[in-house]
């Protein structure tokens, strides 16, 4: 089972990326998936997540209005559209998976992580 994280760069202020998650080794269509990232010698924190079913949407108030999550279960892929971006959004960002939301939510203890894509935006 691998979780793998890509469309990560340089970008400067005020552009935008777009990160997918593509989900291999079994069916992810169940799960809830999402995005947590780490800056450098700061803690990991949540960014956004999405039910299985798509109903169910969740942002850290930083990325609210910024980024976009959503997924595709015939792909087994998770996106993350970034724009508008800031200084303080470079990070290693990481896709997860779990079962449950409110676990991916609270960025602990997920079934499933994938390996980071870094993303750096320059003043």
């Amino acid at each position: 089972v691998q979780l793998q994280a890509s469309g990560g760069g340089l970008v400067q202020a005020g552009g935008s990326l777009r990160l997918s998650c593509a989900a291999s080794g079994r069916t992810f269509s169940n799960y809830g998936m999402g995005w947590l990232r780490q800056a450098p010698g700061k803690e990991r924190e949540f960014v956004a997540a999405i039910s299985w079913s798509g109903g169910s949407i969740y942002y850290a108030d930083s990325a609210k209005g910024r980024f976009t999550i959503s997924r595709d279960n015939a792909k087994n892929t998770v996106y993350l559209q970034m724009n508008n971006l800031k200084p303080e959004d470079t990070a290693v960002y990481y896709c997860a998976a779990d079962p449950r939301i409110t676990t991916v939510v609270g960025g602990q203890g997920m079934d499933f992580w994938g390996k980071g894509t870094l993303v750096t935006v320059s003043s």
